[in-house]
C-alpha cells in the first residue's frame, strides 16, 4: 500500500490500538477482498458535471454567452431547483432514496409505485417552475421556459459519459474480484444510466434503492449487497464518492472503503474512509497485484 493511501486512511485506523501496538498483526483491508461494491453517480460515471454541462447548453440559448454570467445562471438554476425541491410534498420520498433536485429536473420516474407516480407528475410542475423563475432574473431572455425544460433534458441524456478509464478498469477488476454496483436513486433512471453506459453485465449484483424503499446509507442496503454477492462485510470494499451517503454507510456496515474525492469542499467535514483516491485508476495501487 502506497505512503499517499496511508496518510488518508480514516484516523480510526490510525488510533487502533492493535495497529499502534503491534503493527506486524495489522492486515489490510485491500489483502482480506473478494468483492468490490461500487456507487454508480460520480464514481462510475460523471454526473454533476454532465448537469453543468447541459444547464451552460441551456444559458447560450438563452443568449447568456459570457462565461461569468453562465456561471452565474448554473448557480442560480441550482439553487432554485434544490429550495422547490426541498419544499416540495416528494422531497420525503426522494431523499430516502436519493433522488436530487438535478434528477428530477430530467429524470422519467416510470413505474406503478404510489411515490413514483406522484413524483411523476409533480416533477413536470416543478420543471416548469424552475425556469420560470429563473427567467425572471434575466429580464432580457426571452420567457421560453418549456423550451428551457426540453433543452436540458435533451442535452442532459446525450452528454452522458463515463469517467475516462471506467469501463476497462472494471473489465480488469472483474477477473479477480466479484463486482457490485450499489446506488441509490429512481429505477428506471439508474438503469437508463446503466444501460448507456454498457457496464451491467460486468457486475455480479446491482441494487437500486430505489427498488427496495431504502437507501445509502442505511446499513440494510449494504446486507443485501453483501448477501446477493455472497461475501462478509470483512471481504467486501466499498467505492463511492459520498461521504455521507457511501463511506458513512459502508462504516456502520462493517465495510471497508475507498473515498472517490472529487474535491468537493463539503464533502469533508466526514473522514470514515479507509483509503481515499481523486481518480478510479488509483485503486489499482490500493489493491494486491
Amino acid at each position: 500500500m502506497h505512503a499517499a493511501f496511508l496518510a488518508d486512511s480514516h484516523e480510526l485506523c490510525q488510533d487502533n490500538d492493535m495497529q499502534a501496538e503491534k503493527p506486524n498483526k495489522y492486515v489490510s483491508p485491500a489483502l482480506q477482498a473478494r468483492a468490490l461494491i461500487f456507487d454508480l453517480d460520480d464514481t462510475l460515471l460523471v454526473d454533476e458535471e454532465v448537469s453543468r454541462e447541459a444547464l451552460r447548453n441551456v444559458a447560450e440559448f438563452l443568449g447568456i454567452n459570457a462565461r461569468e454570467e453562465q456561471e452565474q445562471f448554473i448557480k442560480d438554476v441550482s439553487m432554485i431547483a434544490k429550495k422547490k425541491w426541498q419544499e416540495g410534498p416528494c422531497y420525503s420520498f426522494c431523499s430516502s432514496i436519493g433522488i436530487s433536485a438535478m434528477e428530477c429536473l430530467w429524470g422519467h420516474f416510470h413505474g406503478e409505485q404510489e411515490e413514483l407516480r406522484a413524483l411523476r407528475t409533480w416533477a413536470l410542475a416543478y420543471r416548469q417552475g424552475v425556469f420560470d423563475e429563473i427567467l425572471k432574473e434575466y429580464p432580457e431572455a426571452p420567457k421560453i421556459a418549456e423550451q428551457c425544460v426540453a433543452l436540458f433534458e435533451h442535452e442532459r441524456r446525450a452528454r452522458q459519459r463515463l469517467f475516462t478509464g471506467t469501463s476497462a478498469l472494471l473489465r480488469e477488476l472483474a477477473k479477480n474480484y466479484h463486482l457490485g454496483l450499489l446506488t441509490n436513486g429512481a429505477p428506471d433512471l439508474q438503469r437508463e444510466k446503466l444501460s448507456h453506459s454498457g457496464l451491467e453485465p460486468l457486475f455480479s449484483a446491482i441494487i437500486i434503492s430505489g427498488d427496495h424503499g431504502i437507501g445509502k446509507p442505511q446499513p440494510l442496503i449494504f446486507q443485501k449487497m453483501l448477501d446477493q454477492l455472497r461475501v462478509s462485510a470483512s471481504e467486501a470494499i466499498m467505492i463511492g464518492n459520498s461521504l455521507e451517503r457511501d463511506i458513512a454507510g459502508a462504516h456502520a456496515s462493517g465495510i471497508a472503503s475507498v473515498w472517490m474525492d472529487l474535491g468537493v469542499e463539503e464533502e469533508k467535514k466526514l473522514g470514515l474512509f479507509d483509503f481515499r483516491i481523486t481518480k478510479l485508476s488509483e485503486l489499482l495501487a490500493i489493491l494486491p497485484a
